[in-house]
């Protein structure tokens, strides 16, 4: 099978030669464009998925001997969820060769968090089932680099901290308000505001309402601890 130029330099940047091509290309195929002829990368997102655990798992194990399961886990799930691989896919470039419908061409999809999410789970499946996994966590622990061991000893989601927090004083949980809404409709910005009962808040922006929610509770949380 006879790559193009973009293709050949996209395992570069992964630093993975294909010895089955096909699997690379069905990884970067969303299934806005694919047929009864041509596989979407959807099963093999859900194979990375699990292979991106193993991986992150055992280098966390191994990186911190005495670390207990409660620290553990939410360093994990900062290293495995969606933001992560994005961030990754972003680094190689995924978007430039993602194969999608002209729908999704359209409205951005080559900079969708979701889509390059998904899309780096799918390619860390395709090195695994080509050459095993091996060389499937050589790719993902050189890809993934100083994060494994830079992530925050506290890597909980700010949401849970936050709700812990006003808990443990005997308070009624945050509530997440839509403030407002900006962008075009492929490219939303929405900004959030964590309110507590007592009309304590702190707003943020960003380009989901997750994040923005995030954003807002460690706002919040961080105010509440200063004043404490």
């Amino acid at each position: 099978m006879k790559l193009s130029k973009d293709i050949h330099a996209f395992q570069e940047r992964l630093g993975h030669d294909f010895a089955d091509p096909e699997l690379l290309i069905r990884a970067l195929t969303h299934s806005s464009v694919s047929s009864p002829n041509r596989q979407d990368n959807q099963r093999l997102e859900f194979l990375g998925d699990r292979v991106l655990g193993l991986v992150m798992a055992t280098a966390l194990l191994d990186h911190d001997r005495q670390a207990t399961e409660g620290q553990l886990a939410p360093r994990f799930n900062a290293l495995v969820r969606k933001e992560a691989c994005a961030d990754v896919a972003r680094e190689i470039d995924i978007g430039a060769v993602l194969k999608l419908g002209r729908s999704e061409m359209l409205s951005g999809g080559r900079r969708k968090q979701a889509l390059l999410g998904d899309a780096m789970e799918a390619v860390i499946a395709a090195v695994y089932k080509d050459a095993g996994f091996e060389a499937a966590q050589a790719v993902i622990l050189r890809l993934w680099g100083k994060r494994v061991g830079t992530v925050d000893e506290d890597a909980r989601d700010p949401k849970t901290s936050l709700q812990e927090y006003v808990q443990a004083r005997r308070q009624p949980p945050p509530a997440y308000v839509l403030v407002a809404r900006s962008g075009p409709d492929h490219e939303p910005v929405f900004t959030i505001a964590a309110r507590l009962q007592d009309g304590t808040e702190e707003q943020a922006t960003a380009g989901s309402k997750r994040l923005a929610e995030q954003a807002a509770a460690k706002a919040l949380l961080t105010k509440l601890e200063q004043k404490s």
